[in-house]
């Protein structure tokens, strides 16, 4: 495809390696690979940043991630992914910081909502996330997680990237799903890669901020390509 890709991942590692599989999966899948050049150049730069999922997210908290950004920058990739939901909070600030372009997730998951016309959304993620609003969009009724609920679902991701039993992990995102789908909720908006990875086998009506990112970034490629 003649394109370098720069991904900042490593917020958590398995969703990194997540996206990187289906990124190729997906290619293929759209026959734009005849043979192993065909491949885009892909350079990850998996950190091992804090995870941003407390109330309040230091400046010295994100220092790893716009030194991450500024090594993908120097290895002059055409522009930059960031395999995580929460530090797109910071998208403004971080795009400052180097002359990529950075991949907006907020912008292409908005888009996808207006032409699926969702019309109604339970949103997890991490509670600066939820709590600042970076997935309420005009035209979308949003479902939000209550304190206490919130609480174990910042639980439920500090314990599946320490891979503390996850499948109880699993099941405790997936039971508070399920109860926002009973209350009228139309889908789940996956706002954490971490829930992406949990919840990828449940049989449940969802958003996958993984496969957001997947396809914007093909979608990118085709375009910076022309």
């Amino acid at each position: 495809m003649g394109i370098r890709i720069g991904v900042l991942g490593g917020i958590g590692p398995e969703a990194t390696g997540e996206f990187y599989n289906k990124l190729i999966n997906r290619l293929q899948k759209k026959g734009l690979i005849k043979s192993n050049i065909d491949f885009p150049q892909i350079i990850i730069n998996s950190l091992p940043a804090p995870e941003l999922i407390y109330d309040q997210i230091s400046n010295e908290e994100l220092k790893p991630y716009i030194n991450g950004l500024k090594e993908l920058d120097k290895f002059g990739v055409d522009f930059i992914v960031m395999v995580c939901n929460t530090i797109h909070l910071f998208y403004d600030e971080l795009q400052k910081e180097i002359e990529t372009p950075i991949l907006d997730l907020k912008d292409e998951l908005r888009r996808l909502l207006i032409s699926k016309r969702v019309k109604s959304a339970f949103i997890i993620g991490t509670p600066n996330t939820i709590k600042q609003g970076l997935y309420r969009f005009k035209g979308t009724e949003s479902f939000e997680p209550n304190k206490e609920e919130m609480k174990e679902l910042t639980d439920a991701i500090f314990n599946f990237n320490k891979g503390f039993d996850k499948q109880m992990q699993i099941n405790k995102v997936s039971k508070i799903c399920q109860k926002y789908l009973n209350k009228g909720a139309k889908t789940i908006i996956l706002g954490c890669t971490e829930f992406a990875v949990m919840l990828s086998d449940e049989d449940m009506p969802k958003i996958d901020t993984i496969n957001v990112m997947v396809d914007s970034t093909i979608e990118y490629s085709r375009t910076k390509n022309k």
